[in-house]
């Protein structure tokens, strides 16, 4: 049996769309380097986690989180 992709996509809305991203998590990763005649001036690094705050409670490690309770 073939599957039709483009058949059978889901058409979702920008809310829930991010409600989903939301709930699961997503991670961002990217990288940037401005070099001029192959000398490297500027590197810019990305790592972010996106997700609710619940969603962070419940998977992330305890030490890794501020605790703003106190």
């Amino acid at each position: 049996m073939q599957h039709r992709w483009s058949d059978e996509q889901e058409q979702i809305s920008l809310c829930e769309a991010l409600d989903r991203v939301l709930n699961k998590g997503a991670v961002i990763v990217g990288e940037v380097t401005i070099s001029i005649a192959d000398i490297d001036l500027v590197y810019l690094g990305l790592q972010a986690i996106l997700c609710s705050v619940d969603t962070a409670r419940d998977t992330l490690p305890e030490n890794s989180l501020v605790n703003r309770d106190t």
